[in-house]
């Protein structure tokens, strides 16, 4: 469930001639038992609402006098959020006449075509007031007062994020609070500036209310439409120069070679994701995002991260968190993502958080042949994007779930054929090799795109301690097995490496420098081309001894990485 919230408007909108019908009240009903939360949005001063309205248990909060006050229905608290009218405005309208005059805790109102001497009457005392428009009516508030500031503040209390608030109005000051909605509707007698802001249009009054409902009862607005201007994460460009976005009613499998820029592509959407204000969880098995900036980061290569620190985190709609795995025996991944994976889907179903999930090197945290993980996984998991080199190595339940497949690098095509093997799907046709920095991305019906990516704003970091000191996955560590075979010596770090390369016999140190294997495993596991370049040309000097070559390799490695993690 991603829309966890109804923000409604009451006057032309919920109520017609101020009164709200049984229909409607009942459509709000089933709202609430579908485990979504009820705001009440309004320009009313709080005893006029109760006055007309006998039904505020219905709702969570009720944001009255246009943003300026905040009631609890069930609590029968209420929370000024603003300054009293001022008492000289308040005076000068009095004595102007002014009728009708409303003054509420925060708010005064009146009717057009008093809005004249109100705004004359604010210059000359010289007020930092505006006035607000509501089809006639005529409200002053301090001008930092509306009703999206009002809904921001029922939000902070519900701990809720206004990218899972529905919101429904029908006129000018409907506006604010419907832009910072997730999704913004219009009912049919709305003015003609709310339809054209609005994702879609529903049936006038309390009729479009119960419709909306229904919509989100029934799919969550999965199929319902939405404005182009809205903002989601992109993968990439088509060819025609569209951007082609990630939909959290989507599961995405980004797959390819190792070294072919996978993490390139999903740095890519977390920045986006976090500079739209989308919170997201990122199980990291290898440390691969743990320098990424304003996130906060649960684990290292020593300390092994706590699934209540990382929820309490999450509680917070604000924080973004990665879940660094580093000191997790590779064997333990599963099973803490089998503890992991039901408590953030409790947070999903209570507060529509966190936006996106991702789980990188999926295949280890979820592997094919993992018994547990048809138990382990919900029947649905949307707004995910996993990550892997081996799709075949997945488990088959949750490739059950995967919408969209992105390939990435040289091998894309056989990252979306193994795909469909492992699927039982019949692979579609494929281009064949992709330009530098372009994708393939196969979707649910089978059409195919070719893509080109998009960038990332940061430079990657190179993570230090992961690779100095972390554990690096069976596939990605470096193996001394010498020209026989004889050895199966395994380095999954490069302190690791360092330690065997100083004890292994010069025949077999030389048999995988002379092959290349040490850049090659430097610039594909490691991912540090610059090293690999450099070590490439130890490799190709034919005049140093086994003695010579050991010790700068030795120099290089431990320049870049193993000295800065110590300081570090």
């Amino acid at each position: 469930m991603f829309f966890v919230a109804l923000a409604t408007d009451y006057d032309g909108t919920l109520a017609l001639h101020g009164k709200v019908d049984a229909a409607t009240c009942a459509a709000l009903e089933e709202v609430r038992q579908s485990g979504r939360k009820l705001i009440l949005v309004t320009g009313r001063d709080l005893p006029d609402l109760q006055r007309v309205f006998d039904r505020l248990d219905l709702f969570d909060l009720v944001v009255a006098e246009n943003g300026a006050l905040l009631f609890d229905p069930a609590r029968k608290e209420e929370v000024t959020l603003c300054d009293p009218p001022p008492p000289l405005l308040v005076a000068r309208l009095k004595d102007s006449n002014v009728s009708p005059l409303v003054v509420g805790r925060a708010i005064i109102a009146t009717w057009e075509p008093n809005e004249t001497i109100v705004l004359q009457a604010i210059r000359d005392l010289g007020l930092e007031q505006h006035i607000i428009f509501n089809k006639g009516a005529v409200m002053v508030l301090p001008s930092d007062v509306n009703k999206a500031s009002g809904v921001k503040c029922a939000l902070e209390r519900l701990k809720l994020s206004a990218h899972n608030v529905v919101g429904i109005g029908d006129a000018e000051n409907d506006q604010a609070f419907l832009g910072s909605c997730g999704r913004a509707v219009a009912v049919d007698n709305a003015l003609p500036t709310v339809k054209e802001r609005a994702d879609f249009v529903v049936a006038d009054h309390g009729a479009g209310v119960i419709e909306l409902a229904r919509l989100l009862v029934d799919d969550d607005l999965a199929q319902a439409p939405r404005r182009a201007s809205r903002k989601d994460a992109t993968l990439g460009t088509a060819p025609d120069g569209a951007p082609v976005a990630v939909s959290p009613f989507e599961t995405v499998l980004v797959a390819g070679s190792s070294g072919a820029g996978k993490s390139t592509v999903v740095t890519a959407l977390l920045e986006q994701m976090r500079e739209l204000g989308f919170q997201f969880c990122v199980i990291d098995p290898e440390g691969d995002y743990a320098e990424m900036r304003d996130t906060v980061v649960i684990g290292d290569g020593k300390q092994l991260p706590r699934i209540p620190e990382v929820m309490d985190l999450l509680d917070k709609p604000g924080n973004s968190v990665v879940v660094n795995l580093l000191a997790l025996d590779p064997h333990d991944r599963p099973a803490f993502l089998a503890k992991l994976l039901p408590e953030l889907s409790k947070l999903r179903v209570e507060t529509g958080r966190p936006h996106w999930i991702v789980i990188d090197e999926v295949h280890h945290c979820l592997p094919a042949k993992w018994d547990p993980a048809p138990i382990a996984l919900p029947r649905e998991l949307p707004a995910v994007v996993a990550v892997t080199v081996h799709p075949e190595q997945v488990a088959p339940d949750f490739l059950a779930l995967v919408s969209s497949v992105v390939g990435v690098g040289d091998g894309a095509r056989q990252a979306i054929e193994k795909f469909c093997s492992a699927t039982g799907q019949r692979a579609p046709a494929l281009p064949g090799g992709l330009q530098k920095g372009h994708l393939l991305l196969r979707r649910a019906d089978g059409s195919v795109q070719v893509l080109k990516a998009s960038a990332p704003k940061e430079k990657q970091q190179r993570h230090i301690r992961k690779y100095a000191e972390g554990e690096l996955g069976e596939d990605k560590s470096f193996y001394f097995r010498g020209p026989d075979g004889k050895l199966n010596l395994r380095a999954q770090n490069l302190g690791i490496f360092l330690q065997l390369a100083a004890g292994v016999d010069d025949e077999t140190w030389l048999h995988h420098l002379r092959q290349g294997g040490y850049s090659q495993w430097l610039a594909e596991a490691i991912k540090d081309d610059e090293l690999a370049d450099e070590v490439s040309l130890i490799e190709t000097d034919a005049s140093l001894s086994a003695k010579d070559s050991r010790e700068r390799v030795k120099e290089l490695i431990e320049r870049r990485y193993t000295a800065p993690a110590k300081a570090g």
